[in-house]
Formats: C-alpha cells, structure tokens, sequence
C-alpha cells in the first residue's frame, strides 16, 4: 500500500505552526508523506518544520473598512485557486488545518475536490477561520472541550500536539526550591505581548525588597525595541537578567524555570501543562473571542496558575503575587504538579490516529 498523503494547513504564527509541526513529526514517523501551506510567514519556521512549505495567498475579511475587506476576500479567493492547484498536484488523502486565515484556502478547496478533512481548534472557543469551515469539513479535533459547540457529532477532543522538545524538557526535573534560595522567573509574551511584559515586570521587581530582588535569576523576552531599556533597568536594580527577542530553546527555558509570566495562548497553556510550571497568566485582551481568557482557565482551575486581566496586571498587584509565591515554595510545587494533571502528552498520538481513520484510502 502507499504511504498515507497528508497536508497541513495552518496559519503563520507558531501558535498555529507549533501543534502542526507536532503532528507531522508523528505522522512522518508512522511513515506518511507530509506537506505544510501556508502564507508567507511560515518561511521563518521552515528550517525547523519537518515537510516541505507550500504558500498560497490568504487575508482576512474581519478588518476595519471596506476596502481592507474587500481586499482580504479576494485574497481568500486567490488563495483558494492555488490551493485547488495544489490539492490537483499532491493528491492528499487527507487535509488537516489547524486555524488561521491561510487554513481556509487549502481546507476549503479539498472541500470542494472531496478529501476528507479534519480542522483543530487549540482554544477553548473556536476561532473565525476554524467556525466558517467546521460546516464543511469531515472532523473536528479540539485541543480542549470548546465553551460553544453547534457541530458535537463529529468532534473529539484530542489534546493540543506539543513538539518533541517540549516532550524533551518535560523529562526535566523541577529545581529545587527553598524558602531562602534562588527562584528562576521567566517571562515571555508572543509577538503580541512582549510590550506590556517590558512595561509592567521591571517596575513590579523594583517594589520587591532588595532581598528578594537578590534571590532571582530572571529571563525575560522583550521585542528588540525595548531590549536595551529593559535590560537598563534590571542592571540598575541588580537583578540578573538575560534579555532576548526570541528563546529558540524555549521548552527548555520553562523546565528551567519555577515560575513562568507568560499570555495564555493554546500552545503556551499546553506546553506550560505538560511541562508542569506554576504561572501567572495574562490573557491577550480585545480578542473578539476571548480564547485566551478560555485557555487559562484550563490552569487556573487546576490550581495550577494565576490569571490576571491587563487591566490589572500593575507592577503593584504583580510585585505583591511574585513576593507572596517566594515566600511559599510548597506552593510553587504544588502549582507545578497541577499544571501536569491537566497535561495530554500524547496529543499528537491521539490526532494522528483520527488522521489515518478518517482519510480516504
């Protein structure tokens, strides 16, 4: 028999690409042949996603006047032509997309050639590009149970694919933490919350005693703009600090550390479970969906992060949080133990076999 023909569709950013290139390691490994489309922002990732990159053209029809819609929909419509090029040219027996607005183009065209297809959705609420095509498509995988859901009968919730290493890090113990000792803090935003973390966590450190202050050992991700004032000030308040725009290694970065400042993005939450870190969860505010919100629930219900609003995440109100958690490693710990009870490690295994039952053989 052949090998099993997947395509990938997925939108640009690693929060669609991560679970993706999760899933075609797993696939890969079973001996099927893999292929990604996408739009133009996925070539930063295609050094390390294991199948060849296709681009189609894709654009979003939510913008804020009518000729930015009326754009993004022809692009949509271009898009959809090459996509039915290329659906002529490889012959998949299966589609899968994974969100974001070059997902529709490749999903939607398979649609119309009739291979089965399957989207997932990472968030606890459904995103635009997954709910205009959850009518059309064969299945649909969630990575946790969606707070609204009109197509129940052909879902399963599989788990959110997390990559090899962050399979990696999880194998890593968690340090030591002592009542007196050191305390590794990490903060990360994405590329859309690197901002506000520059502007609230520098502050919030410089309110903690200078005994404290002593005890950390902080990584922190800053866009390149705010870099060098960030790292200023954390030299003026003596804090040790490595500053970057991008972690490459950032699995290993959150094994490492007791405590992680982060946003609630889909693939944040589920590497921070499987991982299993105690956080403090700024959810992404403005979101039409309020998938962030949803995702850190996951967490905070487990017991296993704070979650704060921005509009309440102040250098005051963190500094207080950060001070109380020092001062209570036990429940630091505990924190970290709950994060891996909500884990799905084998989320990629879990959507890998709905990828082989539901393509067309």
């Amino acid at each position: 028999m052949n090998s099993l023909k997947v395509v990938l569709a997925a939108g640009g950013t690693g929060g669609h690409l991560f679970p993706a290139e999760a899933l075609a390691n797993e696939l890969i490994g079973r001996g099927a042949e893999v292929a990604l489309i996408s739009d133009d922002r996925a070539a930063a990732y295609a050094g390390t996603f294991p199948a060849p990159l296709h681009q189609v053209k894709a654009g979003t029809v939510t913008g804020s006047g009518l000729f930015s819609k009326i754009r993004g929909a022809l692009s949509l419509l271009s898009g959809t032509r090459e996509a039915l090029g290329l659906m002529s040219r490889l012959k998949p027996d299966v589609v899968v997309g994974f969100g974001g607005y070059p997902t529709v183009p490749p999903v939607y065209a398979a649609t119309i050639r009739r291979i089965p297809t399957i989207i997932h959705e990472a968030n606890g609420v459904m995103g635009r590009a997954n709910n205009f095509l959850a009518a059309r498509v064969t299945r649909i995988a969630t990575g946790v149970p969606l707070a609204k859901n009109d197509h129940a009968a052909k879902t399963v919730v599989t788990g959110n694919p997390v990559r090899p290493p962050v399979l990696a890090a999880a194998a890593m113990p968690l340090a030591t933490i002592a009542v007196d000792g050191p305390l590794n803090l990490l903060v990360f935003g994405g590329s859309q919350g690197a901002k506000v973390m520059s502007e609230v966590v520098p502050p919030a450190l410089a309110l903690l005693p200078e005994p404290l202050r002593a005890r950390l050992s902080l990584v922190q991700q800053a866009r390149a703009e705010d870099s060098d004032k960030v790292q200023k000030a954390y030299a003026l308040m003596g804090v040790q600090a490595e500053i970057a725009p991008f972690f490459r290694d950032l699995p290993q970065r959150i094994a490492a550390a007791h405590l992680v400042i982060s946003r609630s993005g889909a693939s944040t939450v589920a590497e921070l479970a499987v991982i299993g870190r105690a956080s403090i969860l700024v959810p992404l505010p403005g979101s039409i969906d309020q998938d962030q919100a949803a995702n850190a629930r996951l967490l905070a219900d487990a017991g296993a992060a704070l979650v704060q609003r921005q509009d309440g995440f102040t250098p005051e109100w963190l500094a207080g949080e950060i001070a109380r958690l020092m001062a209570a490693p036990g429940q630091l710990a505990g924190m970290a133990g709950k994060a891996r009870s909500v884990a799905v490690p084998d989320a990629a295994r879990r959507l890998a076999d709905l990828v082989f039952a539901t393509a067309r053989r």
